[in-house]
């Protein structure tokens, strides 16, 4: 059973980013579903499937140490009583360097489990071209 609740899919979203800002691998894999169905894909990286890999991967992606601060923005939300689904934009300050790194576009799925709601994907990838501007709330809004 897991150590901690997630009441709400942004509490997981939070613990996440908080998680990688620490570089704290057992915070990281502690936001993610109990599950071998999970999914992690970093930036320009492979798909990484089930605990093991997706451990593997925050290890890996982790291992430098260097602290980092993590900005998130163009936040998109849908949500319904079991799945949510986010859409954001991260930079990373890194420690050292003297600009920000990113922007990287993500997309983070959380899943309502009996033990609160939890990561079940997330996939990062690089942006391409210039960052575009927010959507207003007044645009509508297409699915395909």
């Amino acid at each position: 059973m897991p150590s901690r609740f997630f009441p709400t899919p942004q509490d997981v979203e939070t613990a996440f980013y908080e998680a990688l800002e620490r570089g704290d691998v057992e915070a990281m894999m502690e936001v993610w579903a109990e599950d071998d169905d999970i999914v992690c894909v970093h930036p320009a990286g492979p798909r990484l499937a089930g605990q093991d890999q997706v451990r593997a991967g925050w290890v890996a992606a982790l291992a430098g140490g260097r602290a980092m601060r993590v900005h998130v923005s163009h936040e998109i939300r849908m949500a319904g009583t079991l799945v949510a689904v986010h859409s954001v934009h991260e930079s990373f300050l890194v420690e050292g360097e003297s600009s920000p790194r990113g922007p990287v576009i993500a997309t983070n799925i959380y899943l309502r489990t009996p033990s609160g709601w939890r990561m079940a994907v997330h996939h990062a990838s690089p942006m391409a071209g210039a960052m575009a501007s927010p959507p207003s709330d007044d645009a509508a809004k297409l699915l395909h």
